[in-house]
């Protein structure tokens, strides 16, 4: 870090926080990106649906992103933030935040922008975590083009199941309905299914087959293997928000389909928290955005950070021309 006090610190550097960096710092502001080195998608072999990016390796995407933001005179540096907190005013002012990193090192910040992200939860079953982001997934619009006509099976560990099923089976005509833990389908569920052609197997799956370090079946506990080539699951996705917390911010959980996917932290339309000067964007805030809409949303959140500043810049040029 070349100095100890900042415009703008962003804790997280992935697409939401180095989009936000890159804006900020083409708004000649004293911007510092402190990155911890654990991307969400660092598992998948590529980016998709970010235009003029498509296919691109996350890293290498990261890397571009990291290079741009140096080439506008932002820094990056490699750490964890243990803890954030607002240090005094002077007046009615509010003060600026003390960002404590992990070891007892600190910057200033006159505001925050987190970007910290998400943690992808799996059911506990035995070697989905050793294919996640391989042949185990959960967003089609991320990887079903990549295993499109092959047999796909969906693990159901809640309500949303049948609704990823019918959603998968747009990408092909060979999709399994795995009931495992998850409710039994109604009536009317088994007949969209049925007239889908997406078959339904009882019985909870007690791990994945795998050969030749490629995925190739579902086992079930009666020791049944059903052969499948990529399976699809509902992760519960849990926000990085410990930094939030440290500041007073409480995530609370998300629904979607009568289940509860995880939790975020709350924020208006551009990203602005409940704690003045304190931004969040990316995952973190929104559990289902995508690599592109994280990016947008660090940009918006960037762009009202600077309008903020502005504000602030003008009251203290007035204050200062009035005192004479």
């Amino acid at each position: 870090m070349k100095q100890q006090r900042y415009d703008v610190v962003i804790v997280g550097g992935g697409a939401a926080g180095l989009s936000g960096a890159l804006t900020l710092a083409r708004a000649r502001r004293s911007v510092l990106v402190i990155d911890a080195g654990e991307p969400r998608n660092a598992p998948a072999s590529h980016v998709h649906n970010y235009l003029g990016r498509e296919s691109t390796p996350p890293g290498e995407l990261l890397a571009i992103g990291r290079g741009e933001v140096a080439g506008y005179g932002g820094e990056i540096v490699e750490g964890r933030v243990a803890s954030a907190e607002r240090l005094p005013g002077e007046g009615e002012k509010e003060g600026a935040f003390r960002v404590v990193m992990e070891g007892g090192s600190s910057v200033e910040a006159r505001r925050l922008l987190v970007t910290t992200g998400l943690v992808d939860e799996l059911p506990p079953v035995p070697g989905l975590a050793e294919r996640w982001g391989r042949e185990v997934l959960h967003c089609p619009y991320c990887h079903g083009r990549e295993v499109a006509d092959r047999p796909i099976g969906v693990l159901s560990t809640g309500p949303l199941a049948v609704h990823q099923a019918l959603m998968w089976r747009q990408w092909s005509d060979d999709v399994t309905l795995f009931r495992h833990t998850g409710p039994e389908p109604t009536d009317e569920e088994y007949e969209q299914l049925a007239a889908r052609g997406v078959a339904v197997v009882d019985g909870e799956v007690s791990g994945l087959e795998v050969t030749d370090d490629r995925f190739t079946g579902v086992r079930l506990a009666g020791g049944r293997v059903v052969p499948r080539e990529a399976l699809v699951i509902q992760a519960r996705f849990t926000a990085r928000s410990a930094v939030l917390e440290s500041l007073g911010l409480a995530p609370v959980a998300q629904e979607m389909g009568g289940e509860v996917i995880g939790t975020h932290i709350p924020t208006d339309p551009v990203g602005a928290t409940e704690v003045p000067g304190v931004w969040a964007a990316g995952n973190v805030t929104r559990l289902t955005e995508q690599v592109i809409g994280a990016a947008a949303a660090g940009l918006m959140a960037a762009a009202a950070i600077n309008g903020d500043l502005i504000a602030e810049d003008t009251r203290t040029a007035v204050e200062a021309r009035r005192r004479g």
